[in-house]
């Protein structure tokens, strides 16, 4: 854990800050379902005097606390929503929901955010609005499009907005700025092969679609390797396949999920393009057909090149050179506030959750069963979300 000084105010709400983080992780909801999350949200925030709003995107929450005379505004997010996945860490504040677990660290970012407002109403230490927004369904849901879509920025203006993600495999504590691309795009294809099902010792009378799919999932392998320029970012990865249930049986269809990243819009609608024509091209030499069900989902996440350096400044300048990662590169990973970077200027940032031991706890990679938030980095996040309103809303 990167040492970096902690506000004084945070330092003394720890303890309850790490037990409001392990109460949200014991009891997680899938995305438009966190209804007790959004409660224990909206009801805190209205005990420390923010004008809470509800509603938007569902069960998004928007608490407002204006202070002084200023007309600036800024916006800060955090996630909310939790995956369908059964969690194995064994720790006593695991999952109490069966399939249900915080495996993104959701609840660490909620948690941090709570702090952060808890102390800044306290303190009145600002001039201006700040508006903070807990966001539904994060996992592939657009949650961050629906608020955006239902006026979130129309009813709560925001001249630059801010989020951040901790991620497993840097260093707790360390804090990643990077202006441009930071996360890539992420789309999914389903694509449904038809062919002709019958008796598996007669191939000859049938159309197999597992056939036609192993040739497509070869096919696919080029698509980045010998299509896309080698200075682009690209991934197209077959998750799964679906198909027949018998080994003496031919089945008439199969099934393949693939997911699809980029960095360049250009890349982005390539990718889709090329997809859906091999899909088509291929099934066809093989006498099927196949259909492509393409589903755009979070565009990459573009960082505003002055809100960067500002909240990069921010860190260097309360905690130092040493809570910086150096050398901080885009990563592959997908976050849909890329919608509301659309819409408002603004930076998502990263935050080292640990690069220990890989296999479990706090350098477990997310959406692993054994992945928890490193409660360590909590004092030193919310620490910084206090230093970044101050200075942005400076008294």
């Amino acid at each position: 854990m990167i040492s970096v000084p902690i506000h004084p105010g945070i330092q003394a709400s720890t303890e309850e800050m790490v037990g409001l983080r392990r109460q949200i992780h014991a009891n997680p909801e899938l995305g438009y379902e966190e209804f007790q999350t959004s409660e224990l949200v909206a009801e805190r925030l209205a005990r420390w005097g923010y004008a809470v709003h509800r509603g938007l995107g569902g069960t998004g929450v928007v608490g407002t606390l204006k202070l002084g005379s200023s007309d600036k505004r800024l916006g800060l997010r955090a996630d909310m929503d939790a995956l369908p996945m059964t969690e194995t860490t064994s720790l006593s504040w695991a999952s109490r929901q069966p399939g249900r677990m915080h495996a993104c660290g959701h609840d660490g970012h909620t948690a941090t955010l709570l702090a952060a407002a808890q102390l800044l109403a306290a303190t009145k230490s600002f001039d201006g609005t700040l508006n903070l927004i807990f966001q539904p369904a994060e996992e592939g849901l657009q949650g961050a499009k629906k608020m955006v879509d239902e006026g979130l920025f129309e009813r709560f203006p925001c001249d630059v907005i801010y989020a951040y993600h901790n991620e497993p495999g840097f260093p707790a504590g360390q804090f990643g700025f990077l202006p441009g691309v930071i996360y890539s795009s992420s789309d999914t294809a389903i694509v449904t092969i038809e062919g002709k099902g019958g008796h598996g010792a007669m191939p000859h009378t049938t159309v197999d679609p597992i056939m036609v799919a192993a040739h497509l999932i070869l096919a696919l392998q080029t698509l980045v390797s010998r299509e896309v320029d080698p200075n682009d970012m690209a991934v197209v990865t077959v998750g799964a396949m679906n198909a027949g249930n018998a080994p003496n049986v031919i089945p008439t269809s199969a099934e393949l999920k693939l997911s699809v990243r980029a960095r360049r819009p250009e890349v982005r609608a390539f990718l889709r393009d090329r997809i859906i024509a091999m899909a088509r091209n291929q099934a066809a030499v093989h006498g099927a057909t196949a259909t492509v069900d393409y589903q755009w989902k979070s565009p990459p996440c573009i960082n505003d090149e002055a809100a960067t350096a500002f909240a990069r400044r921010v860190a260097l300048e309360s905690m130092g050179e040493r809570a910086l990662i150096p050398g901080m590169a885009p990563l592959q990973a997908s976050d849909d506030f890329a919608f509301m970077l659309d819409a408002v200027p603004g930076s998502y940032f990263i935050v080292g959750n640990g690069d220990g031991k890989p296999g479990s706890g706090p350098g477990c990679m997310v959406h692993n069963t054994g992945y928890d938030f490193n409660d360590e980095i909590l004092p030193s996040t919310a620490s910084y979300w206090v230093t970044l309103v101050q200075s942005y809303l400076r008294s």
